[in-house]
């Protein structure tokens, strides 16, 4: 079994050894190491061959979104999965936006952290739901009209649907079957997205959305 090789990332000791023994007892992961900072973290990053980054977002010296973006800038296939309160919005916007996957409130519960690094480990969005409304009531200042975006980026109503999916941090195959499409048009609908939209990834759609109000 190929183990998913991650890194804990955060400034106290107690949650980063808490998450390692949960963690650990998972047959499909590994702990490379415990890091206090996003230095640590890139340090580890240079030196082992990591695959997914568990990074705290408040930390000192160096907090999660320098982190991240110094992470993603010189190992970009390295998976940053954000763990947050429900305050940090404004932080989770600026980590997004340097390439991290997704975000995870810090007392959820540790199966919901086990299947959040799964889902990121597929190349989906990881969001939590209480989180996104709250980021898109923080950062939509003015009513955005969705007929105005349709126009703009000439979106279809099915592109719409799949851009709402994909906020909500569903597979293709989950989208797929929760719109009667097959996991290869899903696949197909997104390519299209992200060329109408100038986009590179699924979290910069999970970005889109959420600033134009169309993530609900």
């Amino acid at each position: 079994m190929n183990k998913i090789k991650i890194i804990i990332v955060d400034d106290e000791k107690l949650i980063r050894e808490g998450l390692k023994i949960i963690l650990s007892s998972y047959d499909d992961i590994e702990i490379l190491e415990l890091c206090s900072n996003g230095y640590h973290a890139l340090k580890t990053c240079k030196e082992k061959d990591v695959e997914l980054v568990l990074m705290d977002i408040r930390m000192p010296e160096c907090d999660g979104v320098l982190g991240t973006r110094m992470i993603k800038e010189e190992f970009p296939k390295t998976i940053v999965l954000i763990l947050t309160t429900f305050n940090d919005t404004e932080y989770i916007h600026e980590a997004l936006r340097f390439g991290a996957s997704g975000y995870l409130l810090k007392d959820s519960s540790y199966e919901l952290i086990y299947e959040g690094i799964k889902a990121a480990i597929k190349g989906n969005v990881v969001v939590h739901p209480e989180v996104a409304s709250k980021m898109i009531s923080d950062t939509c200042l003015k009513e955005i009209n969705s007929k105005e975006i349709v126009e703009e980026y000439d979106l279809t109503d099915s592109e719409i649907l799949i851009i709402k999916e994909v906020a909500k941090g569903f597979s293709n195959k989950e989208i797929g079957e929760k719109l009667y499409l097959s996991e290869g048009t899903v696949k197909n609908k997104i390519s299209i997205i992200l060329s109408k939209l100038n986009l590179r990834d699924r979290t910069q759609i999970a970005i889109f959305a959420f600033k134009n109000g169309i993530s609900k």
